[in-house]
């Protein structure tokens, strides 16, 4: 993730409000109230279109051979059917070439309107097997919520290899496991490094629900996703501490 000098400051009065609305919202969220589905797994991709998903910023996705991929960028395509949270998010993906940069995004805390907003006040989930490549550093690695944390282990397989990033949301907790390996484990309030470039995101709380998305990143950095699946958060299936 990489993007000129941009005047941030547009956005700074609207971050507190943001959050907010994202933990005031819960009409339609995922929970794991429903006994009859505690381990179904509810596809949000259909293989065939993106019916339920919203693209916005530049450039755009599309659907080839049952396969997600983006067209040019930096844009977002997000789920618009609800905030998720206290859930398991599963993802299937493949780089085109040997590594190319993308993330899955989560906790996004309102509808997104441009694709800088969920950039600053959400986290993202990242893609990218060799941040140094762009002059950055393991807190940019795959698996990584986007400059905050750093690789519990770098499990990531280079293009055109398939991955699975499964993402828990447990309350205030995120876990990520690349290929069945836990790579992140943040809870709000742990401590984190300063920002160090413009385009990384602001740092303070995340909303427990928020929208997600997928990032097409640019249009030299293709990525594949083929599954996009969520299921209720459980005591059977919560990450271990």
């Amino acid at each position: 993730m990489k993007r000129s000098i941009f005047n941030q400051l547009m956005f700074g009065f609207l971050f507190f409000t943001l959050v907010h609305v994202g933990h005031a919202s819960t009409k339609n969220q995922i929970s794991n109230e429903k006994k009859d589905d505690k381990t179904e797994w509810r596809q949000l991709f259909n293989g065939k279109d993106l019916t339920g998903w919203k693209h916005v910023g530049p450039g755009s996705m599309s659907v080839e051979d049952g396969l997600i991929r983006g067209h040019g960028g930096m844009g977002l395509l997000y789920w618009t059917g609800e905030k998720l949270g206290n859930c398991v998010i599963r993802v299937e993906w493949k780089m085109r070439d040997e590594n190319s940069n993308s993330g899955i995004f989560i906790r996004i805390p309102i509808e997104p309107y441009e694709e800088w907003m969920p950039v600053f006040y959400g986290y993202e989930v990242q893609i990218d097997n060799k941040p140094e490549l762009s002059n950055e550093d393991d807190y940019h690695y795959t698996g990584m919520l986007y400059s905050l944390t750093k690789p519990l282990a770098k499990p990531g397989k280079p293009g055109p290899q398939w991955n699975t990033t499964e993402i828990h949301l447990d309350g205030p907790r995120t876990v990520v496991y690349i290929n069945g390996i836990k790579v992140t484990d943040y809870k709000e309030g742990d401590p984190v490094p300063e920002r160090k470039f413009d385009f990384e995101p602001f740092r303070g709380p995340r909303p427990e629900y928020g929208y997600i998305g997928l990032q097409n990143h640019g249009e030299n950095d293709v990525v594949y996703f083929r599954k996009v699946e969520v299921r209720p958060l459980t005591k059977k299936n919560k990450a271990s501490e």
